[in-house]
């Protein structure tokens, strides 16, 4: 025997003591679970070990750099376009003021309660949706996946939305704005209004046919339209160059984007309030129709907006979470939040309103002088006559109101006789009543009224430059509940992986910068997140109250806040969300097989849109869009629940974090880490060099298939790390 090899005996004897000392140091306190070979721990000790030792993301993973940063990011991913364009039309249609009882009803019931849940799992876990929904239940993994894919269907198309917004935004340096009147058209002998124009308006015509050069169907695509290509680039661009960081850039954006659409509502607000009719639009919003409060479409759209409108499902609200400290107060985050967003879309609806009220004053002074021209020329012919025309209304300063009442009159005594005159009535309720959502308020309606601003030109900058801003905001949400997940359990690369996303995003995208471009939009608001995103958060209420176990959640959120959340979250998330979701998924489907599946073209020979159906093909795409964005769920749960992939061969349920690193469990399975559970001396074992090993299961343990750590986990196994010094044990 060699000289110093009882040395070298006794060195390698010492490196497996202390080894067994590291290994028995880390263990918890549950002595009879340890013995076994489940290496199971207590339910609480086991979350910490989970969250704030075996991953480590305490210390690796990137935090916000303030509470208002924070705040700023949800606010910008929750406040969008919807709040600008959608909630007031809702409003308008619904009952007016009335139809905030159902929305407030609808936001405590559902609307907190599922965003608090969502900060909630997201802090807790300090994962994004893959890995949170790992964690509970392997099984239902599927629910990450299915809302990465929803949010990469709704980014492709809501980043074109910010194309045209950077179109308009780029057009509006000029005076007077493109849009303000028709074009002419001049030919060998005259020149004339553009017909097309003549026939709609000045700013309808801008929008299809000079921004969109829409085709008349989606069959026709027409080809590329270049300059909303290079918009679709440019908005892509920015999106890249804010997320390419993480929240380490995006959330120094934050401070702009989320704050400075409030300082344009408000300007919006007090200069709307200084036009006339003003008052007259904002009374016609808020006068309330108790009536229609009692329709159940009415409930059905407000539990549908409040859905959305804090981006519940999409995976965004979890990741942004997921970089706060774990004993954050995320119920006062969710409380803030979710009213931020009501009092902002309310803020919203005042501008719009007061503005489109500016905008029927507008017609409706128009249309009293070119009916009272009329009137005239009636008089003039003798088709009335002057003895009914009360003494004191002077045509040439006519108001609205003796107008009506000349109206009344000529209606009255030339009763029979009375359509063939051809009067309207003038009436500025008539033009409020006209519902106008979407592009059609953005880019139509409201792109219309501020052509009568006084320097329009500014205020067409600070609108569109706001849009582009909300849309940020919100896309910045959407990217991060894609790259978080994604990152977290597959451990690339984040500034990779997030150029490689918005270049495929983009190549996609250009779909939708087709001359058809615009229906193809249409298809996928229509059809891509509706219901796969209510069926995911649907699965997401089962998977903590039912799987997880509604007590030890709300265990959790008591060791997370530091006190006990109301009892009334126990009841909404157990019983009364679920229910409520369950109807909106069936009322939602109900609706879609009702409302027949299609889009509205603009035919360029009338310059008015027509309703058309969408061909097989398009109805293959609807159903496609659906099935791809719920797909996962069932897949991930089939792959489960029949161990059709091997979790040695790395599957997602073992995938674990240490100190930033992939840690997945060896192909083979050695005796030598048993043996010490079994009692055996470190002198009678190899020594498989303890002090580099983590926990891990063994893969005939009965609680795998149905949460392999503990109770409800990933699944920590004991995989060789070489590179990792003792220290990180």
């Amino acid at each position: 025997m060699p000289k110093n090899s009882k040395v070298v005996k006794r060195d390698l004897d010492d490196e497996v003591i202390e080894s067994v000392k590291d290994l028995l140091s880390n263990e918890d306190s549950s002595d009879d679970a340890f013995k076994k070979s489940e290496l199971m721990v207590d339910d609480q000790e086991e979350k910490d070990v989970d969250v704030e030792e075996g991953s480590d993301v305490e210390d690796e993973r990137p935090a916000w750099n303030s509470k208002l940063q924070y705040i700023l990011a949800q606010v910008g991913f929750s406040v969008g376009l919807g709040n600008v364009w959608r909630f007031p039309y809702l409003c308008q249609k619904n009952g007016g003021g009335a139809y905030l009882v159902p929305y407030l009803i609808l936001l405590l019931i559902i609307g907190i309660p599922l965003f608090f849940l969502e900060l909630a799992v997201g802090q807790r876990i300090r994962r994004g949706s893959i890995g949170v929904w790992n964690y509970i239940s392997p099984k239902l993994g599927g629910i990450g996946f299915a809302s990465c894919v929803v949010c990469f269907f709704v980014a492709l198309y809501y980043n074109v939305i910010i194309g045209w917004s950077l179109f308009y935004f780029s057009q509006s340096f000029q005076h007077p704005l493109p849009w303000d009147q028709c074009p002419l058209v001049k030919n060998a002998s005259h020149t004339f209004v553009e017909p097309e124009c003549e026939k709609s308006s000045a700013t309808t015509y801008y929008w299809y046919r000079e921004a969109l050069n829409i085709s008349s169907s989606l069959s026709e695509s027409g080809g590329l339209n270049w300059k909303m290509t290079i918009c679709l680039l440019s908005a892509w661009v920015m999106v890249c160059l804010a997320m390419i960081k993480g929240i380490q850039s995006s959330g120094k954006i934050m401070y702009f984007s989320s704050l400075f659409p409030y300082v344009v509502l408000l300007c919006f607000l007090i200069r709307g309030l200084l036009l006339n009719g003003s008052v007259d639009g904002i009374r016609h919003m808020f006068t309330p129709k108790l009536e229609i409060m009692l329709e159940p479409k009415v409930w059905r759209e407000a539990a549908t907006q409040v859905f959305f409108a804090l981006g519940l499902g999409f995976g965004g609200v979890i990741a942004f979470s997921s970089y706060n400290k774990r004993d954050n107060n995320c119920h006062f985050d969710a409380v803030l939040v979710s009213f931020i967003n009501f009092f902002t879309s309310v803020l919203a609806t005042l501008v719009v309103f007061a503005v489109l009220g500016f905008k029927a004053n507008i017609i409706n002074e128009k249309c009293v002088i070119q009916n009272s021209e009329k009137i005239l020329k009636l008089l003039k012919i003798g088709s009335l006559s002057q003895d009914m025309i009360p003494h004191h209304i002077n045509f040439s300063s006519i108001t609205a109101e003796d107008y009506n009442l000349v109206y009344d009159i000529i209606q009255k005594v030339k009763e029979e006789e009375f359509d063939s005159l051809g009067l309207k009535s003038c009436q500025i309720e008539d033009e409020l009543n006209k519902a106008v959502q979407g592009t059609g308020l953005a880019f139509i309606a409201f792109t219309e009224a501020m052509t009568h601003f006084p320097a329009s030109p500014f205020w067409s900058v600070m609108f569109f430059l706001m849009l582009v801003n909300l849309g940020l905001g919100s896309m910045f949400g959407t990217i991060e509940g894609i790259i978080t997940p994604i990152v977290d359990t597959f451990k690339i690369r984040k500034e990779i992986l997030t150029v490689i996303c918005c270049l495929v995003a983009f190549f996609i995208g250009l779909i939708f910068v087709q001359r058809s471009g615009n229906y193809f939009v249409t298809m996928f608001d229509d059809y891509s997140a509706t219901l796969p995103l209510l069926i995911v958060v649907i699965l997401e209420n089962i998977a903590v109250t039912r799987i997880y176990g509604i007590d030890k959640f709300m265990e959790d959120l008591k060791d997370m806040l530091g006190f006990s959340p109301s009892q009334y979250y126990y009841y909404m998330w157990k019983y009364v969300s679920p229910l409520v979701l369950l109807c909106l998924l069936v009322a939602s489907i109900v609706q879609m097989g009702l409302s027949p599946p299609g889009y509205n073209a603009w035919i360029e020979d009338t310059a008015m849109e027509e309703f058309h159906s969408y061909p097989t093909w398009g109805m293959i795409v609807c159903i496609s869009l659906m099935v791809l964005a719920i797909l996962p769920v069932p897949i991930v749960f089939v792959v489960r629940r029949c161990n059709l992939i091997d979790d040695s061969s790395g599957s997602l349920a073992s995938v674990s974090y240490k100190r930033g690193r992939i840690i997945k469990e060896p192909v083979n399975l050695e005796g030598d880490n048993t043996s010490l559970i079994h009692g055996k001396s470190p002198s009678e074992v190899p020594s498989p060099n303890f002090g580099k090993n983590i926990y891990r299961k063994q893969t005939g343990s009965p609680t795998l298939d149905t949460a392999p750590n503990g109770r409800y986990g990933i699944g920590y196994l004991m995989a060789d790390m070489p590179d990792m010094p003792e220290s990180d044990l």
